[in-house]
């Protein structure tokens, strides 16, 4: 890999850092063996900025643009945020109910469709047509809450590669 800028991130599919380059996993590095590469990062990414400074860590994260996120929040350079797993609680949920309409009814169809209800089963027909006149609600018992309260992974798609930060290279001129 030639002609890249110091800093320079790119997307890897190796399972390691060619030669003048190194994987983006937040390590600490010496100022003293990488002062143009401090120069342009600085603390952005962590260290102390006396003898140490540190590497983004894209480990488990996805690249974002530092700005305005339409009719949202500034994200600055170096910002880390989101999380790979999320509780949802019942407060953040739409107000809904499962209500569930039965019908005493034989049932006479073997498979639901939206205008059909549960009726009475009969040797493997548990669905009844909507024509039924004697409608009326479950018990809310009959219907148990569902969750435990447990986190669920909060990942989009993805396909997994190695981000690599050139060491060496062109200092990048400003434009």
């Amino acid at each position: 890999m030639s002609d890249q800028f110091v800093a320079e991130i790119r997307i890897f599919a190796g399972t390691f850092a060619p030669v003048g380059w190194a994987t983006c996993n937040g390590q600490l590095l010496p100022i003293s063996q990488n002062t143009a590469l401090f120069s342009l990062l600085g603390t952005t990414y962590g260290g102390d900025g006396k003898s140490t400074f540190a590497l983004p860590d894209l480990a488990g994260s996805a690249p974002m643009h530092p700005g305005a996120v339409a009719g949202g929040t500034d994200h600055f350079l170096g910002e880390s945020g989101g999380t790979p797993t999320v509780a949802l609680l019942a407060s953040e949920m739409p107000i809904h109910n499962h209500s569930l309409m039965a019908s005493t009814e034989n049932g006479t169809l073997k498979g639901p469709v939206p205008t059909e209800f549960l009726g009475r089963s009969k040797a493997g027909t548990i669905y009844q047509s909507n024509t039924a006149s004697n409608l009326a609600q479950m018990n809310a018992q009959a219907l148990s809450v569902a969750g435990s309260s447990l986190p669920h992974d909060n990942l989009q798609p993805y396909q997994a590669f190695t981000f690599i930060i050139a060491m060496q290279g062109i200092f990048p001129p400003r434009g």
